[in-house]
C-alpha cells in the first residue's frame, strides 16, 4: 500500500501556483487595499500641483479649505489602506507557510520514509526557512500589482500635462525591468545554492550534537569541528556571494531609478522653462518623479524575489515528490504475536535466523555493535524489506506485507538514543495520553527517583532534547516510553548503557515483570538484561552461534563469558 498524496505537487512551479490559488480571496482584497494605496500616493503630488494651480489664480480661502480637506482624505486613505492591506497579505503569507512547514514535515514523518537523500538538518531548513520564502509569493504578487498602478497612474498624469513625460516614464520603466529582470536570475541560481549548502551545514551541527558525546570519548570530536568548519565555511562563501549579487543588483536598481526620477524632473523643468506646461504641472510632475522612486523600487525588487521563493519551492518539491523507500502491504498481525527473522542478510548480517515465541523474552548478545545496529535498522522498517535479502515475521505474516500502522501498532523497536521532547516527564512518557500503564511503566524503568526529586513529579518540565536531563535520566525515559505503549512486540536496543550496574540489575527485574506474557527481545549486552531474559541469542560475525540460557552461556563459552564480562 503506498501513501498516497493527491494534492502533492510536482514542481517548485505547481507548489507556487497552489499556494497562489489558495489565497486568490487574501490576494485580491489586499490588491485592492494596496492598489488603493499606492494611488493615494501617486494623487498626493497631484492633488498638490492641482491646488497650487488654482490657488494661484482664484486666491480663494474656500478653495484652499477645500483642498486641505481633499488632502487629509487623501492621507487618511493611504494610511488605513496600507495597514489594513498589508494585514491581511501578512495573515495569508504566514498562514500559507504554515501550511507548507506541515506538508514538509509531515513528508519527513510519514511511517514511510521518502527517498529524499537529504539529511534531517536539511529537511528541517526546507521546512523552515524555504517555506517562509515561498510563502512571500502571497505578498510580492499585490505589491507588484499595486506598484504598477502606481506607476500607470502616475505615467496617465504626467501624459496628460505633457506625452513626452507619459512615454518617459512608461519606456523607462520598461527598460529598468528589462534589466533587472536579465539580473535575477543570477541571485536565483546563486540562491538555490546558498540554500542547499545552508542546508548542509544545518544537517552537519545537528549529526555533531547529536553525536558530540561519543566523539569525545574517543577524540573525534575535533576531527568532527574540523569537517563542519569546511562545510559552514563553504556555506559562508555563498552567503557572501548571494550578498553581493545583490548588492548590485539593489544598487543598480536604485540607481535606474533615480536616473528616471532625474529625467522627468529635467525634463518638466524644460517644458516649464519653455511655456509648455504651468506651474501646478511643474509642480505634480516634480512631485511625480520623486514618488515613482518607492513604486519603481518595489517594482524592480519583485523578480528578484520571485526567483527566491521559486528556487524554495523547488527545494521543497524535493522532499514532496519524493517517492517512498517501499511500498508496504495491507496485512494485519494476530494480537499475541511472535517474532521471526529468517536467513536475513543486510549490512554485516549473514542469513540471522531466530524465533521469539509469543509471550517469550529473549536477548541478542550483538559481539560487534554494527551487528547490532543492522539488526535494529531492519526490524524498525528503517531498511524497505526490498532492501535486504530474507524475511521478517511478524504474527505469522511477512514484514513486507504488513500495512505500516498495523507493523508499527504490534511491533515497536526503541532505539539507544530515542529522542526527548520538550514538554513533561508524563507528556514524554505518554504522548497520546491514552497509555494505562504509565505508573507501572515508570517504575520498571527505575524513573521514580528523577518523578521522586521534583514537586511536579511527572507533571516537570522536560527542556528540548532532555538539555535539563542527565544522560542517565534520559534514557530511563526513553525506556519508560517504550514500556508505557505496551505493543505485542517490543525490540530494545541497549537500554542500560547510560546507568550504573544496581539501577540496571532492578530495571532488568522490572522490565522483565512488566513484560511477562508479551513478546520481548532485547539486543544488548548488560549481564543484567541477558541473566533476565528466557534465552540469549550469540549474535557473532553476522550469525547466530550460539543458544541458551545466560548461566549456562557463561559456563560453557568462554568467548560469550569473555564477552559480556569485560
Amino acid at each position: 500500500m503506498t501513501t498516497p498524496d493527491t494534492q502533492r505537487p510536482r514542481a517548485g512551479s505547481d507548489i507556487l501556483r497552489t499556494a497562489l490559488r489558495r489565497n486568490v480571496g487574501a490576494m485580491a482584497w489586499g490588491t485592492v487595499l494596496m492598489g488603493l494605496y499606492q494611488a493615494g500616493e501617486t494623487a498626493f503630488p497631484i492633488a498638490l500641483g492641482l491646488i497650487v494651480e488654482h490657488t494661484m489664480r482664484h486666491r480663494s480661502l474656500d478653495a484652499l479649505g477645500v483642498s486641505v480637506a481633499a488632502l487629509a482624505v487623501i492621507i487618511t486613505t493611504v494610511s488605513l489602506s496600507w495597514r489594513f492591506g498589508m494585514r491581511i497579505l501578512q495573515k495569508a503569507n504566514t498562514t500559507e507557510a504554515h501550511r507548507w512547514r506541515v506538508r514538509v514535515a509531515g513528508a519527513g514523518l510519514q511511517p514511510v520514509a521518502r527517498d529524499v537523500g537529504l539529511k534531517s538538518g536539511e529537511v528541517l531548513t526546507i521546512a523552515t526557512e524555504d517555506a517562509d520564502q515561498t510563502a512571500d509569493i502571497i505578498e510580492v504578487v499585490p505589491l507588484l500589482i499595486s506598484s504598477l498602478v502606481a506607476v500607470l497612474i502616475a505615467a496617465v498624469a504626467l501624459g496628460l500635462a505633457d506625452i513626452r513625460l507619459g512615454l518617459l516614464v512608461i519606456v523607462g520603466t520598461v527598460a529598468i525591468l528589462s534589466i533587472l529582470s536579465v539580473m535575477s536570475r543570477r541571485i536565483g541560481s546563486s540562491t538555490r545554492e546558498q540554500q542547499a549548502r545552508v542546508a548542509r551545514a544545518g544537517a552537519k551541527v545537528a549529526d555533531l550534537i547529536i553525536g558530540l558525546r561519543p566523539l569525545h570519548g574517543f577524540g573525534g570530536n575535533h576531527a568532527a569541528f574540523r569537517s563542519y568548519r569546511r562545510v559552514s565555511t563553504d556555506a559562508k562563501h555563498q552567503s557572501v556571494t548571494v550578498a553581493r549579487v545583490g548588492g548590485v543588483y539593489a544598487g543598480t536598481a536604485l540607481a535606474l531609478n533615480a536616473v528616471l526620477a532625474a529625467a522627468v524632473t529635467l525634463t518638466a523643468g524644460l517644458l516649464a522653462f519653455d511655456g509648455r506646461i504651468n506651474i501646478g504641472e511643474l509642480v505634480m510632475a516634480v512631485g511625480l518623479a520623486q514618488f515613482i522612486m518607492e513604486p519603481l523600487k518595489l517594482f524592480s525588487e519583485m523578480p528578484k524575489y520571485v526567483m527566491i521563493a521559486r528556487a524554495s519551492a523547488e527545494r521543497m518539491a524535493l522532499v514532496l515528490t519524493a517517492p517512498p523507500v517501499t511500498t508496504p502491504g495491507r496485512e494485519r498481525p494476530a494480537r499475541g504475536a511472535d517474532l521471526e527473522v529468517d536467513c536475513v542478510r543486510h549490512g554485516t548480517l549473514r542469513k540471522v535466523r531466530f524465533r521469539v515465541r509469543a509471550g517469550e523474552f529473549v536477548a541478542v548478545a550483538a559481539y560487534q555493535p554494527r551487528a547490532a545496529a543492522d539488526l535494529a535498522a531492519v526490524l524498525a522498517l528503517h531498511v524497505p524489506p526490498d532492501a535486504y535479502e530474507g524475511t521478517v515475521r511478524v504474527g505469522g505474516r511477512d514484514l513486507a506485507d504488513l500495512a505500516v500502522e498495523a507493523a508499527r501498532e504490534h511491533l515497536l523497536v526503541n532505539p539507544y538514543d530515542g529522542e526527548i521532547f520538550e514538554g513533561t516527564l508524563r507528556s514524554n512518557i505518554d504522548p497520546s495520553g491514552t497509555s494505562r500503564t504509565v505508573p507501572r511503566a515508570v517504575e520498571a524503568s527505575m524513573l521514580t527517583d528523577v518523578v521522586a526529586l521534583h514537586r511536579e513529579g511527572l507533571d516537570h518540565a522536560v527542556r528540548d532534547r532532555g538539555a535539563n536531563l542527565s544522560g542517565g535520566q534520559r534514557q530511563r525515559l526513553s525506556l519508560a516510553r517504550a514500556l508505557a505503549a505496551d505493543t505485542d512486540v517490543l525490540v530494545l536496543r541497549d537500554p542500560t548503557t547510560a546507568v550504573d550496574a544496581v539501577t540496571e540489575q532492578l530495571i532488568a527485574r522490572g522490565v522483565a515483570e512488566l513484560r511477562r506474557g508479551r513478546t520481548t527481545l532485547v539486543i544488548t549486552s548488560s549481564p543484567a538484561l541477558l541473566d533476565a531474559a528466557d534465552r540469549v541469542l550469540v549474535l557473532d560475525d553476522g550469525v547466530v552461534t550460539a543458544e541458551d540460557t545466560h548461566r549456562r552461556l557463561l559456563a560453557t563459552d568462554e568467548e560469550y563469558r569473555t564477552a559480556v564480562t569485560r
